[in-house]
């Protein structure tokens, strides 16, 4: 599988690239025939520095933010995007100011939420919502309702991946998207055309990677 693998760098910073593999995949609510691999993004400091400054740009000059709420491991990225936003600049938003970086968690019934000593830091703030990918938009509206229940003012959603077909109520910033990636289909699990042209499942992915099936 990883034999047919490839690259997507960023025209204007090619440091920051995903790595594409095809083959017919299954998350928990959808199947594609490419899986994204965004995990050196996340996870190379140096990588992650220059993903953090290009996110940075739409909300320099432009936005307020309390607190930057991480999804899908992006916290290593969200503590640079933080440095990013409060650097000195006469034209900087938030330079000089104090923003947070905080990760929701899933409860005992699954149900996503914020423990109560980071409450203080989402009631009434202006979140960034910082997410790795936008697929099917599923987990990005379960994290909207989550910060919404705890009465945060969404200030922005950026990602590093959007499926371009996504409908969304607000602008979502992004690196890269389904566009980029030559011939990339989502389909709902009962309407897999590749499933009904018989195609076997080659792994199951997810935020944390993917799982071979034998």
């Amino acid at each position: 599988m990883e034999t047919n693998t490839y690259s997507i760098s960023l025209s204007k910073n090619p440091v920051i690239a995903i790595n594409v593999t095809p083959g017919h995949f299954t998350t928990n609510n959808a199947h594609t025939n490419n899986y994204l691999d965004v995990s050196e993004l996340k996870g190379h400091t140096a990588i992650a520095n220059d993903v953090a400054r290009e996110i940075a740009i739409p909300y320099l000059s432009t936005t307020l933010v309390d607190t930057i709420v991480c999804m899908e491991k992006m916290e290593v990225i969200g503590a640079y995007l933080a440095q990013e936003l409060v650097q000195d600049g006469t034209s900087v938003m938030n330079t000089g100011r104090n923003i947070y970086v905080v990760s929701p968690i899933n409860n005992a019934y699954g149900k996503l939420i914020f423990p109560d000593s980071a409450v203080q830091w989402i009631s009434g703030k202006n979140i960034l919502l910082l997410v790795a990918t936008i697929s099917s938009g599923r987990s990005l509206n379960i994290a909207l309702e989550c910060i919404n229940y705890y009465g945060g003012k969404l200030a922005g959603v950026s990602a590093l991946y959007r499926a371009s077909d996504i409908r969304v109520e607000r602008d979502i910033h992004c690196l890269f998207t389904s566009d980029d990636i030559p011939g990339y289909r989502l389909y709902s699990t009962a309407e897999c055309q590749m499933c009904r042209e018989g195609h076997k499942l080659d792994a199951i992915i997810s935020s944390e990677g993917y799982t071979k099936l034998e």
